[in-house]
């Protein structure tokens, strides 16, 4: 298991010092009715990924080992959907909206945490998959970053009106005091999700050695 999911691993052997593996990641979460700044939102995570690391063990007799290498498939990201309930207010940087109650605000949300691609890895761990003294079960444990770069972010809203006091509306697309706040706002979750391009690795399981070789 790993903080990206269900983790499947394959393992060879390329030399005394070192070992070639290949690393598959897969996870969905689905989470509704989440509320934040006058949105109800739903989301689906989607995690998936695959990598390769030349996993170094400088002491071949022992478990610590050092593993540089690549994810070079990605598509780990979540997508989902806003909407403001009819005379709801909602926030945009700091400046309050009112959704209209005829026409009601909706939008999409999505983050990407794939934006450099192929991606750097750099773990260490303990555990060796093929054993150098023999035995079939190890239980290796890793941990590292993927330098997957900024995260992507955008939130759009798609349709709807935002009215003020006096019951004048204006569609969320064409007023611009509204698509201004909405940029800024985007900026900010920018900079807030920014730590999330070094994206951790960390992984436990148990490994089996079918003792091909």
């Amino acid at each position: 298991m790993s903080v990206e999911g269900v983790n499947l691993e394959a393992t060879t052997i390329v030399g005394r010092y070192f070992n070639l593996r290949g690393t598959g990641d897969v996870f969905q979460y689905s989470v509704n009715n989440i509320s934040t700044n006058g949105f109800d939102a739903s989301a689906k995570l989607n995690l998936g990924s695959a990598r390769a690391s030349l996993d170094i063990y400088p002491f071949p007799n022992h478990g610590l080992r050092f593993s540089p290498g690549v994810m070079f498939y990605n598509q780990n990201a979540l997508s989902g959907t806003v909407t403001v309930a009819g005379g709801q207010d909602f926030t945009l940087n700091g400046m309050s909206f009112t959704s209209s109650s005829s026409n009601p605000v909706t939008g999409t949300v999505n983050l990407g945490l794939n934006t450099q691609k192929p991606a750097f890895t750099i773990t260490t761990g303990w555990g060796n998959q093929i054993s150098r003294r023999g035995g079939h079960l190890s239980f290796p444990v890793e941990v590292g970053v993927a330098l997957i770069g900024t995260p992507g972010v955008n939130l759009a809203l798609v349709s709807g009106q935002v009215c003020d006091s006096e019951g004048n509306c204006q569609n969320v697309a064409t007023d611009t005091q509204l698509q201004s706040d909405l940029q800024a706002q985007i900026a900010k979750y920018k900079h807030d999700l920014d730590p999330l391009k070094t994206f951790p690795i960390l992984s436990f399981g148990v490994a089996y050695n079918f003792k091909i070789r």
